[in-house]
């Protein structure tokens, strides 16, 4: 059994378009970590999550509030950007652990900042630029994120 799971997307709607997927087969919750430069697509991928979870209205990146929680009928999400923090410490101020619940999703943008104070993620999804499209690897780090890779290659 495959670790990885990797796709092409060609553009912003395709981009949205594998997160609506990817959140089928994490609605019981995850931690997933994105990875990748300024631009690469990890808010629009959230973006993608958040929506296919049956959020409404807009999804913005949280760069500057860094949490934004997304209370949802059956679930919640929280969505994190980590870019801005000066120093992870920061984080156990905010209640960071409270968070990380089973059964929330946790979507964290550039979690190498938070470094020893979130937990270890099920799925590392890595975002890189391939000319004007983008490239999506997504990892499994744990038995949770191994059966989401089957499940997302059982639906290519």
């Amino acid at each position: 059994m495959s670790n990885t799971f990797s796709q092409h997307l060609a553009d912003e709607a395709q981009t949205v378009a594998m997160g609506a997927r990817l959140c089928k087969y994490i609605k019981d919750g995850a931690v997933l970590f994105l990875h990748g430069d300024l631009g690469a697509g990890k808010t629009t991928l959230s973006r993608g999550i958040v929506q296919g979870m049956g959020h409404k209205g807009k999804v913005k990146s949280p760069t500057y509030t860094l949490v934004e929680p997304y209370e949802l009928n059956e679930v919640s999400i929280y969505h994190f950007d980590l870019y801005r923090l000066g120093d992870p410490e920061e984080l156990e101020y905010m209640g960071i652990r409270d968070y990380f619940s089973p059964e929330a999703i946790c979507i964290v943008e550039w979690p190498e900042k938070g470094r020893g104070f979130i937990p270890n993620p099920d799925l590392n999804v890595e975002m890189a630029y391939d000319g004007q499209h983008r490239n999506i690897t997504v990892s499994a780090t744990s038995e949770r994120g191994q059966q989401i890779i089957k499940q997302l290659g059982q639906d290519a």
